[in-house]
């Protein structure tokens, strides 16, 4: 659309003027009719085609009892009621009387946490991860078909889109509720100006190494309900590169956006001095759509032809569709694949790539 600019309609034909005098600033205007619209059709839409309630239709449990279970089974041990209530947004009361049921059917254990005598940590008894298996096979099948029949580049599309959506409302709700708990200013206090944080890409300093393996842990536990095991195998992965590093051919690539660390790289050598190896890619949920990902990779093959490399492989599963949208971008091609259990799942699909660094 082309013409003059027009005032920015706030809420309902408030102006920006209006919204400005008020103590609204205009980058932070309230959604227009049409815009509340579009997301209550997209949640009905959205909420139909998940099937969202479906694995719990045919039980006794309401989806936050099951939300309930899945938080304490990724707890480790070390979740309290407390930690519960604040993620999935219910008070500690309500909370309360689904861990007494939980209790009472012998789904939870209890041990004292030694830092506040008040709260206790929760985990699932044995019991517990029998009723709380099916109903993540459940969830997890009904989550797959809802992108079986897109092709791959669109379910990477698709997952993209949901990426923007929650690190966009995730960052929006972390503000809301930092001037919520904190502000002391006068009710209209002048807006401060936009800052956007620092992106930056670092090379390996201390503390970096432990902070990889543990993100490996707790990312893939939550997002695909991998278990300890690939934790372990990346710590074996890590201490094999501390032990046979060769700065000169090898090296490691740390992202962080406002001093944070976020992400991270391995390029190493492989089995033979002609082929390097991408390891360990990692990106945080809440750093994701900035297209760091991308920068990670394209740094390690600037790296890798820099040093000499003829080639680069990686190993990676069908299921981590952005990262292969970035490899399939950049030249990678799929060598082999194979269908194995591992990591507390079934039917997973392990696949090996290549890129040529002669073909640019």
């Amino acid at each position: 659309m082309t013409g003059a600019p027009r005032p920015s309609p706030i809420a309902n034909g408030t102006t920006a003027a209006q919204a400005s005098a008020a103590g609204i600033p205009a980058d932070h205007s309230s959604p227009t009719d049409a815009q509340i619209h579009a997301i209550r059709a997209f949640n009905r839409f959205y909420t139909r085609r998940a099937g969202v309630l479906d694995p719990y239709l045919k039980s006794d449990m309401s989806l936050t009892d099951v939300r309930v279970l899945y938080e304490i089974h990724h707890g480790g041990g070390h979740i309290t009621a407390s930690d519960i209530a604040k993620t999935i947004g219910h008070d500690n009361g309500y909370l309360s009387r689904i861990l007494k049921r939980f209790d009472k059917s012998g789904w939870v254990s209890r041990r004292p946490n030694p830092a506040d005598a008040r709260q206790s940590f929760l985990a699932l008894t044995g019991t517990g991860e029998e009723v709380y298996a099916p109903l993540q096979a459940k969830s997890h099948a009904e989550a797959a078909a809802l992108v079986a029949e897109l092709s791959a580049a669109d379910r990477v599309r698709v997952i993209e889109a949901m990426d923007t959506i929650e690190t966009l409302l995730r960052g929006a709700t972390a503000s809301a509720e930092a001037e919520t708990e904190t502000d002391t200013t006068p009710a209209h206090p002048a807006p401060a100006p936009a800052t956007t944080p620092a992106v930056t890409l670092r090379g390996l300093q201390p503390g970096d190494l432990g902070w990889v393996v543990q993100q490996h842990g707790e990312i893939y536990a939550k997002e695909y309900d991998w278990d300890v095991r690939f934790e372990a195998l990346v710590a074996g992965i890590v201490e094999g590169f501390v032990k046979n590093y060769d700065a000169s051919r090898e090296r490691v690539w740390i992202a962080e956006v406002g001093g944070e660390r976020v992400g991270s790289v391995f390029l190493v050598q492989g089995s033979t001095k002609a082929t390097a190896k991408l390891r360990l890619l990692i990106l945080g949920p809440g750093a994701r759509g900035l297209g760091l990902g991308s920068r990670l990779v394209d740094e390690a093959i600037a790296f890798a032809r820099e040093a000499g490399y003829e080639k680069v492989e990686l190993w990676t599963h069908s299921c981590l569709l952005a990262a292969r949208a970035i490899y399939a971008k950049r030249g990678f091609v799929l060598t082999s694949s194979e269908v194995y259990d591992g990591f507390g799942q079934t039917g997973l699909v392990g696949e090996f790539y290549e890129l040529d660094l002669g073909k640019k």
